[in-house]
């Protein structure tokens, strides 16, 4: 009995029989890591929002950065009239 150790894990060599490709058959991989440049381990929000905002500069789907931006604007406006901000301010008199 090993009471001040941890047991090992038994480490096995499988090959799957009918597996072709290269690498590793169990790398789990999210699908589109290899075109996001915003994953990595990066530190601090101020360098994630940078990369952020230059992968928004970079996208070739123009018609996709203007759908999010409305969806944006509408979540805004959504949330100040909920907070029920008085947007008059903005009036020119």
């Amino acid at each position: 009995m090993a009471l001040l150790s941890k047991r090992k894990n038994k480490k096995y060599n499988y090959q799957p029989r009918y597996y072709q490709g290269e690498g590793n058959p169990f790398e789990i991989k999210p699908k589109f890591d290899e075109f996001r440049v915003t994953v990595g381990s990066d530190n601090g929000l101020k360098n994630k929002f940078i990369k952020a905002v230059n992968d928004f500069k970079t996208n070739q789907n123009q018609e996709a950065n203007k759908r999010v931006l409305l969806i944006v604007v509408i979540l805004l406006l959504l949330f100040l009239f909920i907070i029920d901000f008085d947007l008059s301010i903005f009036r020119m008199k």
